[in-house]
């Protein structure tokens, strides 16, 4: 099973939940919060639940509001693919 990546990540954003003209998906945003790209958490929530269908992870709703940068969200991912082998 592959790993997610952030490439993985912001390709799902854009095609789920589009992308604000003021926010750069091309630059390092591993520790940029997902508010401060302008995702509230109905917005994850989508992201979430087109993650979970691609990569067959299982993300608990009561922990995507503890997922608060792509990197949290992408190792959470990452750590569920792995446990899952």
């Amino acid at each position: 099973m592959r790993e997610m990546s952030l490439n993985d990540l912001t390709r799902v954003i854009r095609a789920t939940v589009g992308v604000d003209d003021s926010v750069d998906l091309t630059a390092d945003i591993h520790d940029t919060l997902f508010t401060d790209l302008g995702y509230d958490s109905l917005a994850l929530l989508e992201v979430v639940n087109q993650l979970e269908k691609e990569f067959s992870a299982s993300v608990p709703e009561e922990k995507i509001s503890d997922l608060r940068t792509p990197r949290e969200l992408i190792g959470f991912v990452n750590s569920q693919l792995s446990a899952a082998v």
